[in-house]
C-alpha cells in the first residue's frame, strides 16, 4: 500500500504546480465569459476529461511516441512553449473587456467554444509543461519488479495521482464563476491580464529550459 500512496503522491505533486487549475480558473472564467452556468459546468467537465486523457497518455505513452518520431523533450519544450506564448500573448492584447453579465442579449451572445480541447484543454491547462513533466514521471516508473502485486500498487497510485488532478481541475473551472462575484468586472478583467502575463513568462521559461538542454547535449 505505501508503493501506492508514494506512487500517487509522485505524481500528483509534480504535476500540481505546473497545470496550476487554481491559476488557469480566472483565464477559463474570462474566455467563457459569455457562457451560461450550465456551459461552463459542461466545459469545466470536458476539460478535466480532456487533462486526464492527455496526461494519462503523457505518463503512459508519451516517451514510447517521442523515441518513435525522434523527437526528444526539449524539442517539446521549445514547440510547445512557443504555442503557450502565442496564446498568452493574444490574451494579454485581448481588446475586449469583461462584460457584465446581464449585458449580453441571448441573440448576440457569442457562444462558448465548442470544441473544449483547445484552446481550454491545451495550452491553458495541460501545456507543454506538463505534458513533458508527466512524461518524464513515466519514464521514471519501473517496468520490471521482482513483484507484480507491487508493480500494479505503482501503476494505480499513477492513475490516482492523474484521476486527483482531473477532479482538482473540475473543481477549480466548475466554481470559477465566484471569482466574478467577488471581484468583479473590472477586477476579474484585471486578474486575467495579469495571469495572461505569468503565462507568457512560463511560455518564455519553457522555451528557454528546451533551449538550454539543447545547447548542453551538443
Amino acid at each position: 500500500m505505501n508503493d501506492a500512496v508514494n506512487s500517487f503522491l509522485f505524481v500528483y505533486a509534480g504535476l500540481f504546480p505546473i497545470v496550476n487549475p487554481v491559476g488557469g480558473a480566472p483565464l477559463f472564467l474570462v474566455l467563457t465569459q459569455h457562457a451560461t452556468a450550465s456551459e461552463r459546468h459542461r466545459l469545466a467537465a470536458r476539460v478535466a476529461i480532456n487533462g486526464f486523457v492527455l496526461l494519462l497518455g503523457s505518463l503512459l505513452v508519451g516517451s514510447h511516441v517521442l523515441e518513435f518520431f525522434g523527437i526528444t523533450l526539449p524539442v517539446v519544450r521549445v514547440g510547445g512553449g512557443l504555442v503557450v506564448i502565442a496564446f498568452a500573448w493574444r490574451l494579454l492584447n485581448a481588446n475586449e473587456p469583461v462584460d457584465d453579465r446581464d449585458s449580453a442579449v441571448d441573440g448576440a451572445r457569442p457562444r462558448p467554444p465548442l470544441d473544449a480541447f483547445y484552446p481550454l484543454t491545451m495550452p491553458l491547462t495541460v501545456g507543454p509543461g506538463s505534458i513533458s513533466v508527466a512524461i518524464t514521471l513515466g519514464s521514471q516508473r519501473p517496468r520490471v519488479l521482482e513483484n507484480n502485486w507491487e508493480l500494479a500498487l505503482i501503476g494505480a497510485g499513477a492513475l490516482a495521482g492523474i484521476l486527483a488532478i482531473a477532479v482538482t481541475i473540475f473543481l477549480c473551472y466548475r466554481f470559477a464563476e465566484r471569482i466574478v462575484a467577488t471581484l468583479g468586472a473590472s477586477g476579474t478583467n484585471v486578474l486575467m491580464r495579469l495571469s495572461a502575463f505569468i503565462l507568457l513568462c512560463i511560455g518564455i521559461q519553457i522555451v528557454w529550459n528546451g533551449y538550454s538542454a539543447l545547447m548542453a547535449h551538443q
